[in-house]
């Protein structure tokens, strides 16, 4: 079993290299030699190739501790955003806004979107408690169901309205068209992560059941309150913005608790950092395998996040259910 301090030091390692790349390939010509002698390499680095590597380590990184939290409150390791409604909820709720008031503003349409995603999350927890204790292993199997009902509802008022084209871009995670000015809403998930590093220990005691926090001296409504708003938050603001990114909040948890262990506030920097470069190696993918066309990010780690998931579940042990 690895610490946590090695894991983030790999990370740490391979970010700079990453960014370099991730900075360096894509249609535009770029060259890192005439960046101050050629104005049009430093305005593309700029406005263009720094923005969308930003946009991409904070979707990754927040959207992975997501995740990990949503984990550990509801305690189960098979859950993410996209599985308990949220992910689709947020895009309900941005459509619905841009169908009702076409000019709102990004940060309107984050707001609507956060608190769809927070009332659609609810809903789940609602229909989670109602479970008999013994199958709660369960809980991912109706997750699922759950969010593809609220995604057929969309799809359904999309058809409707003639709004497809909008649920494309909500539904499908990409990165080629985040440029300076279009991205920065993304820096408030990083608040949120910081935020949700700050509780750690006071999530992870949640996690434990309301009888054991309020022994503890812990606000049993008050921590997943916190856990459920900042998810929806999070979610939502990556939907506005970049789209739906699924399974990182899955995978990339599951990955570090199987090799360092489940202790939540240990475990959160490196769970950032292996969903930052996951999701720059996944985009530099994307737009190296048939350039200058790019394959949606979304496309490459659905793929990627599947694959190593299942190596994850089948190799010995196996990861458990919480």
């Amino acid at each position: 079993m690895l610490r946590s301090s090695q894991i983030n030091t790999i990370n740490l390692l391979l970010l700079p290299w990453l960014l370099f790349i991730s900075i360096s390939i894509g249609a535009a010509n770029f060259n890192w030699g005439n960046l101050f002698t050629n104005g049009d390499s430093l305005s593309l680095l700029l406005y263009s190739r720094l923005p969308r590597t930003l946009a991409i380590i904070l979707t990754g990184a927040t959207l992975a501790v997501a995740g990990m939290v949503l984990q550990i409150v509801l305690h189960n390791r098979f859950l993410e955003p996209n599985m308990v409604g949220a992910t689709q909820s947020a895009a309900l709720g941005v459509l619905l806004i841009s169908i009702c008031y076409p000019q709102a503003s990004q940060l309107t349409k984050m707001s609507c979107a956060s608190v769809a995603a927070l009332l659609g999350m609810t809903l789940f927890i609602i229909l989670f408690r109602r479970l008999p204790p013994q199958r709660h292993i369960m809980i991912p199997l109706i997750g699922i169901i759950y969010g593809s009902i609220i995604e057929a509802v969309v799809n359904f008022i999309g058809i409707e309205t003639n709004t497809m084209q909008l649920l494309a871009v909500w539904f499908a995670g990409d990165f080629s068209a985040v440029l300076a000015g279009r991205y920065e809403l993304l820096w408030l998930t990083a608040t949120m992560a910081i935020v949700m590093y700050i509780l750690a220990d006071r999530l992870t005691i949640a996690g434990l059941g309301r009888n054991i926090s309020v022994s503890l001296g812990i606000s049993y409504a008050q921590m997943m309150w916190i856990a459920l708003f900042t998810v929806a938050m999070i979610t939502a603001i990556v939907v506005v913005t970049v789209g739906q990114i699924p399974f990182i909040g899955l995978v990339v948890p599951n990955i570090v608790s199987r090799l360092a262990g489940d202790r939540l506030r240990q475990n959160l920097p490196s769970v950032a950092l292996l969903g930052a470069n996951a999701l720059l190696v996944c985009d530099i993918i994307g737009r190296t395998i048939d350039p200058p066309y790019e394959v949606p990010v979304s496309m490459i780690f659905g793929i990627v996040g599947t694959i190593i998931f299942l190596y994850l579940l089948f190799k010995r042990p196996p990861i458990h259910a919480a």
